[in-house]
C-alpha cells in the first residue's frame, strides 16, 4: 500500500523501510526509462517543429531522433546524465514517499478526514513532492544539462560541471526552473496519488473479485495510468523548466539549432507561444507520456513490491 492505511492487515512497515522502497524504485526505474528521458528533453528544447518538413529541425520523432543519437554519440548517449539522474530518483523517491506516508498518517490521526480519500492523497502527494523537489532541485539541473549536451562534451565529469557552472554562474544556477517546477509538481503529484488510488477503486469496481489476484500487476497498470494522465495535465510548466535549466548553457545548444534565453518563466511562456505556437508547450509529449507511464507504473509497482519484501 503506498501511503497510510488505518486498515491495514497489521504488518508494521518502519519510515525507514518506506523511504527505502521509494528510493529502490526510483533506481530501477531510472535505468530503465533514461533513453527516453533524453529524447524528451532533446525535443523540450528544440526550437524548431518537431517535423520533416521543417528543414531546420534535428529531431523530428522518437525512432528517428532515437537513431540519430545513437549515429552521433553512441549508445551510451541515452545514458547521459545518469549518475546524477540517479541521485535525482534515490533522493526524490525516499523523500517522496516517506513525507507522503507521514503526512497520510497524520491527516489520519490529527483530523477527521480518511487517509485514504481522492482529496487527501492530492493534497499530501502534492506537499510530499514539494518537498522532494525542493530537496534534489539541483541535481535535477546537472541531469538536464548533461542530456542536452552533444559532442563535444562542456562537462566532462559530475564535479566538472559542478565547478564551472559554479564559477560561472554562481550558486543560483543550480535552482535554474526552480519556479514553474514547484508549480508544476504540486498538482503532478497531488494528481498522482489520487488518480493512483481512484484507478486501484475502478479497478476493483471493473473486475470480478477472482479476477484481482495479481496486486502487483494492478499496481502497474494504475500507476501507468495515473502517470499518464498527472503529465499530461502539467506538462507545458515542465518544458519551461527544462527551457530555464539550460539558460547560460548556449554554447553547448548551438550544433542543434537556434538557441533562445529566457528572462524568467513569463518571458520563456510568452516566446515559446508566440514564436512556435499552442503545439511548441508540448513538445515532447510523446516520449514523456511514454516515459511517465513506465516511470510511474513501475515506481508504484516497485514501491509496493519492496514494501511487501521488507
Amino acid at each position: 500500500m503506498v501511503g497510510y492505511d488505518p486498515k491495514a492487515d497489521g504488518r508494521n512497515i518502519s519510515s525507514f523501510e518506506v523511504a527505502l522502497a521509494g528510493s529502490v524504485s526510483g533506481l530501477v526505474t531510472r535505468v530503465m526509462i533514461s533513453p527516453l528521458d533524453v529524447i524528451k528533453i532533446r525535443f523540450q528544447l528544440q526550437i524548431e517543429r518537431l517535423s520533416r518538413s521543417d528543414p531546420g529541425a534535428k529531431y523530428h520523432g522518437i525512432l528517428q531522433a532515437g537513431r540519430q543519437i545513437l549515429q552521433e554519440e553512441g549508445p551510451t548517449a541515452f545514458w547521459k546524465g545518469h549518475v546524477p539522474a540517479q541521485l535525482l530518483s534515490i533522493g526524490y523517491g525516499a523523500v517522496q514517499f516517506l513525507s507522503f506516508e507521514l503526512l497520510t498518517e497524520l491527516v489520519h490521526k490529527a483530523t477527521t478526514y480518511d487517509a485514504r480519500d481522492f482529496s487527501v492523497h492530492f493534497v499530501c502527494g502534492g506537499l510530499s513532492a514539494s518537498a522532494a523537489t525542493l530537496a534534489v532541485h539541483p541535481v535535477d539541473v546537472l541531469r538536464t544539462r548533461f542530456a542536452a549536451q552533444g559532442e563535444p562534451k562542456v562537462y566532462k565529469t559530475l564535479r566538472d560541471a559542478v565547478v564551472t557552472m559554479y564559477r560561472t554562474e554562481g550558486p543560483l544556477v543550480f535552482y535554474k526552473g526552480l519556479n514553474p517546477t514547484l508549480i508544476a509538481i504540486f498538482p503532478y503529484a497531488g494528481f498522482q496519488f489520487s488518480f493512483y488510488s481512484a484507478l486501484k477503486h475502478v479497478h476493483k469496481w471493473v473486475l470480478p473479485a477472482e479476477g484481482r489476484n495479481n496486486e502487483n500487476l494492478r499496481n502497474l497498470l494504475c500507476g501507468s495510468g495515473a502517470g499518464v494522465l498527472s503529465k499530461t495535465l502539467t506538462y507545458p510548466l515542465d518544458l519551461f523548466k527544462k527551457r530555464l535549466q539550460v539558460g547560460g548553457f548556449e554554447r553547448a545548444r548551438v550544433t542543434f539549432g537556434q538557441v533562445r534565453s529566457y528572462r524568467g518563466l513569463l518571458d520563456c511562456a510568452q516566446q515559446v507561444l508566440q514564436e512556435e505556437g499552442p503545439t511548441g508547450l508540448f513538445k515532447g509529449l510523446s516520449p514523456s507520456l511514454l516515459k511517465a507511464a513506465l516511470s510511474t507504473g513501475f515506481v508504484f509497482f516497485c514501491c509496493s513490491f519492496s514494501s511487501i519484501c521488507w
